[in-house]
């Protein structure tokens, strides 16, 4: 059993909750038909982002301003690279806090290498976690499906009170869902029930920071914790 904490209920929390919880349901819909709009103009084999549901919600982050903006960099720079390769993979990018998570398909083994290493070369990169499967890149259909679960994921984090649902960053890939975040060991398992919970989703793949207690306390009071490994658990 995982310890939970309840929240004392008021009329502005339950608000809050309420407006969270439309405006990540309304970015279904938003990313689903973003998706499609992409593959009718017949956008480049290379994807950034995937079907990533994260930043819509965001009210606080754990990451500072500058992180945040040096993740938008570290993805803008690694697409550049992986588009240099011209694979003719479907190549997702997402950074958190310098860790880089690559998901999509290409040919084969020796494109997924040739990936991770150019994504590794990023300056300010601390860390790579290749998912890259190999195979026939994902249908339409499959990213907007993905699309669809991600943003089920996070709804269903909104709705839950005991976890702040904007620490995750949500990725899903051919029914895997990705979970990025610092947490700590109780919000990395509570996040991982509540998406394994979510109809469509096959598998849940942690790719967390684990903070302790401590650590997180020391957020609220604007003392970042210590640099820690991304943790990969299935």
């Amino acid at each position: 059993m995982f310890p939970t904490t309840r929240p004392t209920t008021t009329a502005a929390a339950t608000t809050h909750r309420h407006a969270a919880r439309q405006m990540a349901r309304a970015a279904i819909g938003a990313v689903a038909a973003a998706t499609l709009a992409g593959a009718l103009a017949g956008c480049a084999p290379l994807l950034l982002g995937g079907a990533v549901m994260g930043t819509g919600l965001v009210v606080t982050d754990r990451r500072t301003t500058g992180t945040q903006l040096e993740d938008e960099s570290i993805e803008l720079k690694a697409a550049a690279r992986v588009r240099e390769l011209a694979t003719l993979g479907n190549v997702n990018v997402t950074s958190y806090n310098r860790t880089v998570l690559i998901t999509g398909e290409v040919p084969g083994e020796a494109e997924k290498a040739a990936v991770e290493a150019a994504v590794a070369r990023v300056e300010n990169v601390k860390a790579v976690v290749n998912e890259l499967g190999i195979g026939q890149n994902s249908t339409l259909g499959s990213r907007s499906t993905d699309a669809i679960i991600a943003g089920r994921v996070k709804a269903s984090m909104v709705d839950a009170k005991d976890i702040q649902a904007n620490a995750y960053k949500v990725v899903s890939e051919r029914g895997i869902v990705y979970l990025m975040g610092r947490v700590t060991e109780r919000e990395a398992n509570r996040g991982a029930e509540i998406a394994s919970a979510v109809n469509g989703v096959q598998k849940v793949v942690k790719v967390f920071e684990i903070l302790t207690e401590q650590e997180l306390a020391n957020l609220g009071r604007g003392q970042p914790p210590a640099q820690t490994a991304p943790v990969r658990t299935p």
